[in-house]
């Protein structure tokens, strides 16, 4: 009796340690669905210039944050890309899927021009930091576009023939340009820019491509 006694025990503490050792791996693997954040600016860069080799850019919004996971977990093998690469791209994904507020068309004229050099300052990127940063990968350095569907910066009829207040919202909320696979997401993929940050940024544009 004794004997069946102790192999019983013996069972039920090898079946607890299996349930434990179970449940550390769960959460190991949890860890590695959550990896540590990357470079939103680099994200966006690795982004258009690696999904667009094989199929249309899809948009961020597509899917949850945590899908986003096991899909740049899938695609880093195929498309090659290094262990931070796929961290940047991820937090770029993510970031780009933050929800924006809508913006009051009046308070967004009321940061144009005259203050955007000053609040800038105070900020420390200046409108051209943001936009090599956050922009440049979409919308090239010649400001004419480096995707399908983005706008020509530099067409006197185009986007940036519009006023002021509707571009810093359509920068700040985000916006799906006519024949574009990839609408712009809010804030360009970098939620911790600031409005006036990014509206140094638009100022940067006009005065670059426009003026």
């Amino acid at each position: 009796m004794k004997h069946l006694i102790w192999k019983s025990a013996n069972k039920l503490g090898r079946k607890s340690v299996l349930l434990l050792l179970t449940a550390l791996a769960t959460q190991s693997l949890y860890a590695l669905d959550y990896p540590e954040a990357g470079d939103v600016a680099q994200g966006s860069k690795t982004w258009s210039e690696n999904c667009a080799r094989c199929h249309n850019m899809r948009s961020p919004s597509d899917l949850r944050d945590d899908q986003w996971v096991a899909s740049v977990f899938h695609m880093r093998v195929r498309a090659g890309l290094t262990g931070q690469e796929m961290r940047d791209v991820l937090t770029f994904l993510q970031n780009s899927n933050t929800r924006a507020t809508s913006v009051n068309a009046g308070q967004a004229e009321a940061t144009t021009t005259t203050k955007a050099a000053s609040a800038a300052a105070s900020s420390g990127y200046s409108g051209k930091q943001v936009y090599e940063n956050s922009c440049v990968a979409c919308h090239g350095a010649s400001g004419k576009g480096s995707i399908p569907g983005a706008p020509d910066f530099t067409d006197k009829n185009g986007r940036l023939s519009k006023g002021d207040s509707e571009l810093l919202s359509n920068i700040i909320t985000g916006i799906q340009s006519p024949g574009s696979p990839m609408p712009m997401p809010a804030r360009g993929g970098n939620s911790e820019l600031s409005d006036a940050e990014l509206n140094a940024a638009l100022q940067y544009i006009k005065a670059s491509f426009f003026e």
